[in-house]
């Protein structure tokens, strides 16, 4: 059986990082379906090298080996360790980092991996303005690009050009992942029933949520979310990793959605 926990990242890297995990496959290989989340991943299995995982635009199946255990840090949109290449040139890519330096220093204090991988985790700086746009284009705003691009000073084609660089994808993309994402965080609460659900996270209806759910993922949301639209039956605790969304959805005037304005 995987064993899969989450925690949350070190104060000085929460600005950058959504949440560490930790993850332990048992005497059979694992299936691991890779969802799209916005943001790219670092992941290093015990004893391997670091790989990072690109900005998803679907869902990717990786087969993890029996008796492995990967560290791992997801980061927040536009967030990402010291790369060599912009990001648009990772989208859907699995690609190794050969930091032999963080290698050897994962290897000689397994017991804290994490603590250990957070210490000596760099990352890059962020686009102030690409930044600002993911904070407008999260789930509880509904709001359309060109009006982001205003808010911002910019034209609708700098926009796309700044995200794509800095986040690996167009904003129209990244605004269809963070509502997908923050579907899965209200599932992940036990927040509803399956259409307050979909219309919470901004669709149209269940309808269109089944729609952007296979596009996104492969699956029907039932089928993802292990039998039930209602509430996540995957057996692992999520929190760490939807604290941005739910927190966020508290703000929302279903709940009082902000304006443009801080």
């Amino acid at each position: 059986m995987t064993e899969y926990v989450e925690r949350l990242p070190a104060p000085r890297l929460a600005p950058f990082v959504r949440t560490v995990w930790l993850q332990r496959t048992g005497d059979e290989p694992y299936v691991q379906r890779h969802l799209p989340t916005g943001g790219v991943e670092l992941h290093f299995p015990l004893g391997g090298r670091p790989r990072l995982l690109g900005p998803l635009t679907s869902a990717r199946l990786e087969v993890i080996p029996a008796r492995t255990t990967l560290v791992g840090v997801r980061f927040h949109p536009g967030a990402a360790p010291p790369l060599p290449v912009p990001l648009d040139e990772l989208v859907d890519q699995h690609v190794d980092l050969g930091d032999d330096h963080l290698a050897h220093a994962m290897a000689e204090a397994p017991e804290r991996a994490l603590e250990v991988l957070q210490a000596r985790l760099r990352v890059t700086a962020v686009d102030p303005l690409v930044a600002e746009a993911v904070r407008l284009l999260m789930p509880w705003r509904p709001v359309d690009i060109d009006t982001v691009a205003g808010h911002l000073a910019l034209s609708p084609s700098q926009l796309r050009r700044r995200c794509l660089r800095a986040v690996g994808v167009a904003p129209k993309v990244l605004q269809r992942t963070l509502r997908f994402q923050g579907f899965l965080a209200l599932a992940q609460a036990g927040a509803g029933s399956a259409a307050g659900l979909a219309a919470d996270a901004g669709y149209a209806d269940q309808a269109h949520l089944g729609r952007e759910c296979l596009r996104l993922t492969g699956l029907t949301p039932r089928e993802l979310l292990g039998g039930s639209v209602e509430e996540c039956a995957c057996g692992h605790d999520h929190s760490a990793s939807y604290l941005p969304f739910l927190r966020d959805s508290f703000k929302n005037p279903r709940f009082g959605v902000p304006s443009l304005a801080r």
